[in-house]
């Protein structure tokens, strides 16, 4: 089986696995207790949480460990919106952003917020212009994500930081699918809040980060104890965080070296299939892009009924055939893909193990299907 869906979740680095095996094992203790169980336990809490923050050049004390990318999200626009209600009620997102996003704030407009769901060109960038004009006195919050999960394109984040603080706007940007793959410096950045989901970058399932700039105020999404700087009641899940910090410490010292493999699996699957089908179309920016991400559409074949019969391939659709009903992504929708291409749309996405040898049996698989 050639697996080209990391977009998706990837695999526990072996490094990480051994990072966390003596927690599995040996060291059991609450990290809330005084003794010396504690504080093994706690030691290793706070190293991952100096790990996570170095790849991200962010302060520790502004990094909280949460159940995921999902609670990450709900936990930066809840506690935003409900937070910051009296200064206004009025947020700002994309309409590719990942259901953990777009939820959220159809939730939010049930509890009396307004949202605005920006545009998107045909490479999935949001426009500027139409950014700032969107912004009125009641705007409190900007949620843009990093790079989108289906076709890669990149938003341009740091000129997005810019309007948010000229116009004193908190930012967030859902980073869960760009973490490990370009550079994500909230510093250069400019963001207020940020999104990781441990289980996207050789982590485990089950894990994430909010970083949460030191003078942000957040309502509480989680009550209880005063675990995580009284931001995040729960004992702390320490088995799965020393796995994400060691996962963070790989990124910070393997990250350009990661982002070259990627790139070079990618580009030769595009240009392998290309080679085979010169009518298929790339989604996405072809520049501003993840560079393990390839979303490409067939024209006039089903994604669903393709990846069915590939057996020996992993990847993920962009469509579904239902009866007589096709369903496509809100993101091919919102980039506006033609219907014949967007139903044979497919993510393929390259890892750390990908060779070449893959990317052409790949090929050769999809060719016999096809």
């Amino acid at each position: 089986m050639i697996y080209l869906d990391y977009n998706a979740t990837t695999p526990i680095d072996k490094e990480v696995a051994d990072a966390m095996q003596p927690f599995l094992t040996n060291y059991f203790g609450n990290p809330s207790s005084s003794h010396v169980y504690g504080l093994k336990t706690k030691k290793a809490v706070e190293k991952a949480r100096e790990q996570i923050a170095k790849m991200i050049h962010a302060h520790p004390s502004e990094i909280i460990f949460t159940s995921g990318g999902t609670e990450s999200n709900n936990y930066a626009l809840k506690g935003v919106a409900f937070a910051q209600q009296h200064k206004g009620n009025h947020i700002i997102t994309s309409n590719i952003e990942h259901p953990a996003v777009i939820e959220v704030c159809k939730y939010l407009e049930t509890k009396g917020f307004s949202v605005t769901y920006l545009s998107v060109d045909e490479f999935g960038i949001i426009n500027l212009e139409e950014l700032n004009k969107s912004v009125t006195n009641e705007t409190i919050l900007i949620s843009i994500m990093h790079a989108n999960n289906e076709v890669g394109s990149i938003q341009p984040i740091k000129e997005i930081s810019e309007i948010a603080q000229k116009n004193k706007i908190l930012f967030h940007t859902d980073a869960a699918q760009s973490i490990g793959k370009i550079e994500a410096n909230v510093q250069e950045m400019g963001v207020d809040l940020m999104s990781i989901a441990g289980h996207k970058l050789y982590a485990p399932k089950g894990v994430g980060v909010l970083y949460i700039r030191n003078g942000v105020i957040l309502e509480k999404l989680m009550h209880g104890a005063n675990h995580e700087n009284n931001l995040r009641a729960g004992t702390e899940n320490v088995l799965e965080i020393v796995g994400m910090g060691k996962a963070a410490e790989l990124i910070s010292e393997n990250l350009q070296k990661y982002q070259v493999r990627y790139a070079e699996n990618r580009d030769l699957l595009w240009a392998m299939l290309k080679n085979h089908w010169p009518k298929i179309k790339r989604n996405g920016h072809p520049d501003k892009c993840l560079s393990n991400t390839l979303s490409v559409s067939f024209p006039n074949v089903e994604a669903n009924t393709l990846l069915g019969q590939l057996a020996d391939v992993a990847a993920s659709a962009g469509a579904a055939c239902h009866t007589n009903n096709i369903s496509v992504s809100n993101v091919l929708q919102a980039m506006e893909i033609p219907i014949n291409y967007a139903m044979g749309t497919i993510r393929f996405s390259t890892g750390r193990t990908t060779t070449k040898d893959d990317i052409e049996q790949a090929v050769e698989a999809i060719a016999v299907i096809l």
